[in-house]
């Protein structure tokens, strides 16, 4: 039998996801859902009435260490979309401010935070692991997943974005970039692919053009924050006006293949999954 698995819950269907299939596989579980982060509804929806859980608030740091020891929890997920809070939102407790102040947190990216949160959350005891380790399913496969297939014109945005995203990434800002006509027109920040979409011009006739490349971060700690498209992103490169979507293949989430795929083949874009090193 694994060790009791702590569930560190975000926003999004992922946490609803993973809680749903330990509820299928009989293993323990724990949730520490974050105020003002996660579902309540899906949560529930997933975990039913009776669900082992706690809320806390993000900057709570000590609290949930607390909670999880007593839980009797070993292994440990981060999952779900975090809203990056300012430091007067996060109002942190005595662990998060010492975290805080050692590793500079303030001064680092996402990426940067998380390798040294999963260092410190190791320091006290727990093994963590990755989304993909509990849910390999969801990982991207190789290839196109729909009817749809980009064009050549298409393949040249992929590289012109795929290299933007390698280098804001590099970088630590972002994980996502849109070419269109081999040029580079949007790159992820701190605000996320949603925001970046959003600021697009919408379709208005024509025909689609560009590409959203979404890839892990060079260098990324692979056990928090993968690249993760679904419906909604479908969705936004749709209303965008976008030919398609190319994330990491093995490297990134798909949350829902299924309704992925029909959501593209019902708005005539294309999902592809690529190798950064042969886009």
């Amino acid at each position: 039998m694994p060790p009791k698995l702590g569930i560190l819950a975000g926003g999004g269907e992922l946490p609803w996801r993973l809680i749903s299939a330990c509820k299928e596989s009989g293993r323990e579980f724990f949730v520490i859902a974050f105020n003002n982060q996660a579902d309540p509804q899906l949560l529930f929806a997933a975990g039913g009435e009776n669900m082992p859980h706690a809320w806390v608030r993000l900057g709570a740091a000590g609290k949930t260490l607390d909670l999880l020891k007593k839980a009797g929890v070993g292994d440990l997920v981060l999952v779900g979309s975090i809203k990056r809070p300012t430091l007067g939102q996060l109002m942190p407790d005595l662990w998060a401010t010492k975290f805080l102040a050692k590793t500079g947190a303030a001064s680092l990216g996402d990426d940067g935070i998380l390798k040294a949160l999963i260092k410190a959350l190791e320091g006290e005891g727990f093994n963590l692991l990755g989304i993909d380790d509990l849910l390999p399913d969801m990982l991207t496969p190789q290839g196109v997943f729909g009817a749809c297939q980009p064009s050549a014109n298409d393949r040249t945005d992929i590289k012109a974005a795929l290299a933007a995203a390698l280098d804001i990434g590099a970088q630590d800002i972002g994980q996502g970039a849109v070419a269109r006509n081999g040029v580079v027109i949007a790159t992820e920040s701190a605000a996320g692919t949603d925001a970046m979409l959003a600021a697009l011009d919408p379709l208005v006739g024509g025909e689609r053009s560009g590409v959203l490349v979404k890839v892990a971060k060079p260098g990324q700690e692979k056990r928090a924050d993968l690249p993760t498209i679904g419906v909604d992103t479908v969705s936004a490169a749709a209303a965008a006006g976008l030919s398609g979507i190319a994330v990491q293949a093995g490297g990134s989430l798909v949350v829902a293949l299924d309704q992925v795929v029909a959501a593209a083949d019902a708005g005539g874009l294309f999902v592809i999954g690529i190798d950064p090193a042969v886009p």
